[in-house]
């Protein structure tokens, strides 16, 4: 599912809500969640799962087109972790 389908889906489901609105409230949801995240915060939707970042260490990397050694510097990155319902939907018979 990507973004415009997500914003269609909850149209469908809220009709007294204007797109403009739906869109609005998207918005929020999704920078709030990257903002605690840029922060070095973590974010948990019970049932569903919950949003961190993981610390990267620094390390060589190759450039694919001549080989030659890159130096990668040190990052975090997004993780997700399911929640226990979610695992449990998915796993459903």
């Amino acid at each position: 599912m990507i973004r415009s389908e997500l914003l269609q889906l909850l149209e469908q489901e809220n009709p007294g809500l204007r797109s403009d609105e739906i869109e609005k409230i998207l918005d929020i949801f999704f920078d709030n969640i990257i903002a605690r995240l840029a922060e070095g915060g973590r974010v948990e939707l019970r049932g569903f799962g919950a949003f961190s970042t993981r610390a990267r260490e620094p390390r060589k990397g190759r450039n694919p087109r001549t080989g030659e050694a890159v130096d990668v510097p040190a990052k975090r990155v997004p993780y997700f972790k399911p929640g226990k319902e979610m695992r449990a939907r998915l796993n459903a018979d």
